[in-house]
């Protein structure tokens, strides 16, 4: 019977030695938990037999994973997620379905459907939340993947363009009018400089958020004589190739927009927006319909053509520009218009024992019913850890610790090794006796 006690220890070394190899060649691993064999003793005896008995060996009982928490590596990615504390992230295989899998590893990345995704193509599931981030639904049954948008919001087309000029008071009248009379032929022409004193060009937004240019060109029409002293400018708006006419009754030909200002340089009209007649200039997907104020800060004053301010109403559709995960798991997207849109916030599990999870690779596990049912919640919150963005969990295992053990174990396997030739020099022993 010693053969198959030490064939028990052998085996038992060998398997400790399986696992420790386990650990070692996991070091490296995103997330990874390290596993401890647990043996005991084989005992067999009848009720009324005496204590004064010997064992039969070693068995396995169990390979116990170790959920201690692993160092963090810092990373320059913000779908990178360490859990500090309990927890594990939730991930399903399918869209619509599929394994539902538990992971310390948050190393994720976004997929060509925008779908956010663990290394194996899993699904990252997330809680809905309101437009306030608040979560409205909180089982596991109410998650859903995440998935990044590429635009938010509705955009709008500009109704209102607000502008504020300083116009120079020594600006001449342009060499295509040498002298103001009613009677003195005048042609303007934005591609001829001479035809206009100014210009300046802003951005404008039609139905649908296509950005299209604006551009408005200043001409002095007037100069202060004694019997008059207001000066005048025309103001002509472009947007694209097409002049857009101040008059709506009179769309074609264009009008001017006329800018009167007394002898100190205070506008004198007009004084409210002024309404253009409508437009449809190449480039744009639906009429623009759009009012001009210039406001009472615009003035004609001894300085140089400045832009006070600009300002119009209408945008474009943001486009993501980024995504930010919060400490309690709050995902939001920001857009280039500056708009910000919660997206999900990421549910967490944990379990009775966590040791009994069923490992399936990829530093993932399932519920089997050792672990008991997953307990759900977010993070911060009901005993949960925090989620830091930007960082990975490492390998917990300790790799001085694990050559300690691999030593230990091929001790004993070398020991066990011995007791079974011994044994085997004694039943030799036997044998020559016998002989």
């Amino acid at each position: 019977m010693s053969f198959y006690t030490s064939l028990s220890g052998l085996k038992a070394a060998q398997t400790d030695l399986s696992v420790v190899s386990n650990n070692v060649a996991n070091v490296g691993s995103t997330g990874f938990k390290k596993s401890k064999t647990e043996f005991g003793d084989i005992i067999s005896a009848a009720p009324l037999q005496s204590s004064a008995i010997a064992g039969q060996g070693t068995r396995l009982r169990a390979i116990t994973q170790q959920f201690t928490q692993g160092g963090f590596e810092t990373s320059d990615r913000a779908l990178d997620l360490a859990l500090s504390g309990q927890g594990f992230f939730v991930t399903r295989s399918g869209i619509t379905g599929g394994q539902v899998a538990f992971t310390r590893n948050g190393t994720f990345s976004v997929d060509k459907e925008r779908f956010v995704t663990d290394s194996s193509g899993a699904f990252l599931q997330v809680l809905p939340v309101d437009s306030r981030g608040s979560v409205t639904a909180t089982s596991l049954d109410a998650t859903r993947n995440l998935q990044l948008p590429l635009t938010s919001g509705q955009p709008k087309a500009t109704s209102l363009l607000k502008m504020a000029v300083t116009l120079p008071v020594s600006a001449d009248l342009p060499s295509a009018r040498p002298a103001y009379t009613v009677d003195t032929p005048y042609e303007f022409s934005r591609f001829d400089p001479n035809s206009y004193n100014q210009s300046t060009a802003t951005t404008v937004y039609d139905a649908v958020g296509n950005a299209l240019p604006a551009t408005l060109y200043f001409t002095r029409t007037k100069l202060p004589t004694s019997a008059d002293p207001t000066s005048q400018w025309e103001a002509r708006l472009f947007i694209g190739d097409q002049e857009i006419s101040s008059d709506p009754a009179n769309p074609t030909p264009p009008t001017p927009l006329t800018l009167t200002f007394n002898d100190a340089g205070q506008i004198q009209g007009p004084l409210n927006p002024v309404q253009y007649a409508d437009a449809q200039p190449v480039g744009a997907i639906a009429p623009l319909s759009m009012s001009i104020d210039f406001g009472l800060s615009t003035k004609q004053a001894s300085a140089p053509f400045t832009i006070s301010s600009v300002s119009q109403d209408g945008f474009a559709a943001g486009q993501l520009d980024g995504v930010t995960v919060a400490p309690d798991g709050l995902v939001t997207a920001s857009f280039s218009n500056g708009e910000t849109q919660p997206l999900g916030k990421l549910i967490l599990a944990n379990f009775a024992n966590p040791s009994g999870l069923r490992q399936i690779g990829d530093a993932k596990w399932t519920v089997t019913g050792e672990s008991g049912d997953p307990i759900v919640g977010t993070a911060s919150a009901d005993s949960f850890g925090t989620i830091q963005s930007g960082a990975l969990e490492r390998s917990n295992v300790d790799i001085t610790e694990e050559l300690v053990a691999l030593i230990s174990a091929q001790r004993n396997f070398q020991a066990n090794a011995k007791a079974i030739e011994t044994a085997n020099t004694m039943t030799q022993a036997i044998i020559n006796l016998r002989n």
